[in-house]
């Protein structure tokens, strides 16, 4: 079968990422898929969290709002714990952080490295509810999942580690990708459609005969 690479566009807090991801994951092995990542963030500050939500509990009742409705068709909905986080103790995060953590990730270990670190950051967002936008919340996850301590540290804060996150931006721009998650497959130019497992893979077949 011939091989698609994909690019996947994503945001750390997007509850719909999380659902693609895991089908993604799935999907990659059956269809030999090259997946590279980008982060996409939607809002890259407390700010930027305001000047697009609003009020931060008024931000907090309206995300949880598309929170139910991505559980209500995600194929782990017990993995997504909206009760939770409704009472966190914190606003609801921006994205910035945890897209530093990815791309500092991706740096020390590839796209492998990237896609762990993303699901893994997912779950502490999405599962235990905690505040990815903590920078000690992001580096303790690294250091569960391998990293070295130091190293990882001096990637998450060097600032072509920024630049890397502003040069997904970019591509996103350049390829008018405006939403996440957001998937094209490289060779044809295809979007696929976000849905259920079996749609995706419908559209993967569609493309690998494309390519064939």
């Amino acid at each position: 079968m011939a091989s698609l690479t994909i690019d996947f566009f994503h945001d750390v807090v997007c509850c719909w990422c999380f659902n693609i991801s895991s089908r993604m994951r799935g999907l990659s092995g059956e269809f030999d898929l090259d997946v590279h990542h980008r982060t996409f963030v939607l809002q890259e500050s407390r700010s930027e969290m305001a000047a697009r939500w609003g009020a931060p509990e008024e931000a907090r009742d309206t995300i949880l709002g598309h929170w139910s409705v991505c559980r209500q068709v995600s194929d782990r909905p017990e993995l997504i714990d909206v009760d939770a986080m409704r009472v966190a103790p914190f606003d609801y995060p921006h994205g910035m952080t945890a897209a530093l953590g990815c791309k500092a990730a991706e740096r020390l270990g590839g796209q492998v490295a990237h896609w762990d670190m993303f699901d893994r950051l997912q779950r502490s967002h999405l599962t235990e509810a905690q505040n990815i936008a903590d920078p000690d919340i992001v580096l303790r996850i690294a250091r569960d999942l391998g990293f070295g301590a130091a190293a990882f540290a001096r990637a998450f804060d060097d600032p072509s580690t920024a630049s890397a996150v502003a040069a997904d931006r970019q591509h996103a721009r350049a390829l008018q990708v405006r939403s996440v998650p957001t998937l094209i497959v490289r060779e044809t130019g295809a979007r696929l459609v976000n849905g259920p497992r079996e749609d995706l893979a419908a559209q993967l077949r569609t493309a690998v005969r494309l390519v064939a």
